[in-house]
């Protein structure tokens, strides 16, 4: 019998890794990656607000964070966070609901009638630059390729980088049982998610934070009835590895999120 070729991904879960943030050494990645992206390459944050080059927020604290790693370099490759609601954190607010609220349809969320126990935020996703670009191609938050020591097989699949971060975020809502998600995105995101089956509705209008985005919203049921089976595939190889971390450093002391 033929063996089947592998895909894209099976390249991917070859060269790269998902972890749960659980140590400082990760955090430090993480922020890294942000502060590289964020401050150094698209100028949203002042790169002298954060003098140690790793950047932070106010959020950060009550979040759980994930890494994508790339396994030949050890190296950081993307970075994503999931904010839940949290009363004793910013008087309750998500960060778009402190940040973005005149872009937000407050009628429409209204109408969606939330438990507010049940909400969360993916938030902070990004991509360094070396997993990115070409030389001499123009910066792009999502999709490109640096020159760096690997082969081109494995060029080929950062372009997953960005959805792998995404999936991450989309494990920890259904392992922390968060059913309702929020996202500011840039136009670019709701696009590539939608072409794997997720669709996210839309509940408010552009503004410019970190760049044009805008909110949307959907659950992780909804998105998983959708799916694609390959896209599912993946997912299900990310949420095995999270699901393993968060195990080994929650079993003792309970998240209490």
């Amino acid at each position: 019998m033929k063996e089947k070729p592998a895909t894209l991904i099976d390249d991917f879960v070859r060269y790269f890794r998902v972890e749960l943030v659980t140590t400082e050494e990760q955090l430090k990645l993480a922020y890294g990656v942000r502060y590289r992206v964020y401050c150094e390459e698209f100028n949203y944050e002042a790169t002298d607000l954060f003098p140690d080059k790793m950047e932070s927020d106010e959020f950060d604290e009550q979040s759980l964070h994930c890494l994508i790693i790339h396994k030949a370099t050890d190296r950081a490759a993307g970075c994503v966070r999931l904010v839940p609601v949290n009363k004793n954190h910013e008087n309750g607010l998500l960060p778009l609901e402190k940040f973005c609220k005149d872009s937000l349809d407050t009628e429409k969320i209204e109408k969606l009638n939330i438990d507010r126990n049940s909400v969360c935020e993916i938030s902070r996703l990004a991509v360094d630059g070396a997993f990115r670009r070409r030389p001499g191609e123009t910066a792009t938050r999502f999709g490109g390729i640096e020159s760096i020591d690997c082969t081109k097989q494995e060029q080929r699949t950062f372009s997953l980088i960005a959805l792998s971060a995404f999936l991450a975020g989309g494990a920890l809502t259904y392992i922390t049982h968060k059913t309702n998600v929020f996202a500011m995105m840039e136009p670019f995101l709701p696009r590539l998610l939608k072409r794997t089956g997720i669709e996210f509705g839309r509940v408010g209008s552009d503004m410019d934070y970190h760049g044009i985005r805008a909110p949307y919203f959907v659950t992780p049921q909804s998105a998983m009835d959708n799916i694609q089976p390959d896209i599912k595939d993946m997912y299900n190889w990310v949420y095995k590895q999270i699901e393993v971390d968060y195990i080994k450093k929650f079993k003792e002391k309970p998240l209490n999120l």
